[in-house]
């Protein structure tokens, strides 16, 4: 028997935004609806017209705007406590957001209705029947999101069940059933939701939250109980620990239960949503994420990677590409032969699986990790030192002669200045720089003094420094390991240097990302610098850099 699709209803501009360090504007909110309503959701809940001028004016822009596939949704609450429902003024504002759809939310537990609400029990089923009879009368499709209705119907089942038939009789669309302190179990999530269809005869949804790590399992119990609509957000944002992740429970309704949701075409395109919505929230992308994340299909153990080589679903539960991710295979201390024989294929090399240069790689890429040096995320600094060991030692493009950092004082503040020494072919390029840190002078001075050679680098900034001091090594004598990303406009690349000396540590890193700059890459170099940044390792210097 075919299952009925379940509606994809996203809270993100509304309760998503309740996350702590969350905050998006106007604009904002209409980018992302706009995106929202281009992958496929059913329904977009834009805010609450009655809590802030600013919802008010998204709703106000969004009724300007023809929507393809999502109808828009004002949230608000049952009317006040001793208000007529036509009098309150959270009505109006509901009313005055001229959405199609709006969600009411409504209390189940008595907890609440007695010591929060300070309301008699009958009073409550009232507000929650006046207020969806009030909207249905002005055609309005109404969603009664009954909060904490798990937790109510744990206490009492009696009275839980009792609002939740207020709701359905006054004309409710749809009865969601809220675990609003995320603290419900999965079972406990089917069993309540097993007795709310038992009871009642129109549909129900889930909006579940992730206190104990379960909203998507409880979305799903809820799913296969019987409820038809899911409410969640993109990424998982929320209050506390956040809400219900679409972005896994959209794949897991597809691909895993067999239940359509959004259009099949858009679930190549959910990475590139994910990634969208943390760029415009200010968000750095979780990589870990499932589904969506950079290492979701990410293989560094050489048995994994020897099996994928052979059978990517004997450690794949999906193809990458059917959410729009990549397979990716790390290199470390942890690789095999087929790691580095795959990941030179996606930076553009090809290798021999026999060839004295395959061993020499593999050997070199552990020893060099051994000290410190890790390549998961400085795929440049990995291309040269398989260009270097291929090449049998390259001529260099370039050298650093010399260099000196210093910091100095004038009293109110203090100005970091670089000087540097480099040498490209015959020429000889001697700069100072100034900077925000010596870090900063010391790529201002170096890149200054080599774009009299190469031009080309005008186009090339540093968009990300990371410095880790190493575990394992006592105080100032410890290693410091400096990760650098780079970018030219069209690719983004990412480089590694290793030394007890965050200055000497970050010149190699800035070395290798201006070498790669310069370099004419593979096809395949450059794309796969996209998604994970380009490594290196070259033989000629022991990594002890020879250019500096």
């Amino acid at each position: 028997m075919n299952k009925p699709p379940v509606e994809i209803y996203d809270t993100t501009l509304r309760d998503g935004s309740q996350g702590e360090g969350i905050n998006f504007s106007v604009a904002d909110k209409l980018r992302l609806a706009a995106k929202l309503d281009a992958f496929g959701i059913h329904y977009i809940e834009g805010g609450w017209p009655g809590a802030n001028p600013k919802d008010l004016e998204f709703f106000q822009l969004a009724a300007r705007r023809r929507w393809r596939h999502a109808r828009l949704a004002a949230f608000s609450m049952t009317r006040r406590k001793g208000v007529r429902v036509e009098d309150d003024e959270l009505m109006r504002q509901l009313l005055a957001a001229e959405t199609p759809v709006v969600t009411i939310v409504g209390k189940t537990w008595l907890l609440h209705v007695k010591e929060v609400l300070r309301a008699r029990p009958d009073e409550n089923l009232a507000m929650i029947a006046d207020t969806i009879r009030y909207l249905k009368d002005r055609g309005k499709t109404v969603i009664y999101d009954a909060e904490h209705a798990f937790d109510g119907y744990k206490d009492h089942p009696d009275y839980a069940l009792e609002t939740w038939r207020a709701a359905e009789r006054a004309g409710a669309d749809c009865v969601c059933l809220c675990d609003t302190n995320g603290g419900s179990l999965p079972e406990e999530i089917r069993r309540i939701v097993e007795a709310a269809r038992a009871r009642l005869t129109g549909p129900l949804g889930i909006h579940t939250h992730n206190d104990c790590g379960l909203g998507v399992a409880n979305a799903l119990a809820g799913i296969e109980a019987g409820a038809t609509q899911v409410q969640g957000t993109i990424n998982g944002y929320g209050e506390r620990t956040g809400n219900c992740n679409l972005t896994s429970v959209i794949p897991l309704l597809h691909f895993k239960l067999g239940r359509a949701c959004v259009p099949a075409a858009s679930l190549p395109k959910l990475k590139e949503l994910s990634e969208f919505v943390d760029e415009v929230a200010n968000v750095r992308h979780d990589p870990r994420q499932p589904w969506v994340g950079q290492t979701a299909f990410a293989h560094k153990g050489g048995m994994h990677v020897h099996a994928i080589d052979r059978v990517a679903r004997s450690y794949e539960h999906i193809d990458p590409a059917a959410v729009g991710n990549t397979r990716r295979v790390l290199v470390s201390d942890l690789s095999g032969r087929t790691n580095i024989l795959l990941k030179a294929a996606e930076l553009g090399f090809k290798l021999d699986p026999e060839a004295p240069e395959t061993r020499a790689i593999t050997a070199r890429v552990k020893q060099l990790e051994s000290q410190g040096y890790e390549f998961e995320a400085a795929e440049a600094s990995l291309a040269l030192l398989i260009r270097g060991i291929l090449e049998h030692n390259p001529e260099l493009l370039f050298t650093v002669d010399s260099y000196h950092v210093s910091v100095r004082s004038n009293g109110t503040s203090s100005i970091c200045e670089a000087t540097i020494k480099v040498r490209a072919g015959d020429k000889v390029h001697h700069t100072v720089a100034e900077g925000d840190g010596p870090v900063n002078a010391l790529d201002g001075a170096l890149r200054s003094a080599l774009i009299r050679s190469f031009p080309q680098l005008r186009r090339v900034t540093l968009t990300d420094y990371k410095v880790r001091i190493l575990e394992g090594l006592p105080g100032t004598a410890a290693k410091t390991r400096v990760l650098i990303t780079s970018t030219d406009g069209h690719r983004q690349w990412g480089t590694v240097g290793v030394s007890e000396n965050i200055i000497t540590a970050s010149l190699q890193a800035l070395v290798d990302s201006i070498e790669y700059a310069l370099l004419p890459w593979p096809r395949a170099s450059a794309e796969a610098s996209t998604s994970a940044a380009p490594r290196r390792t070259r033989t000629r210097p022991a990594r002890n850099h020879p250019r500096v």
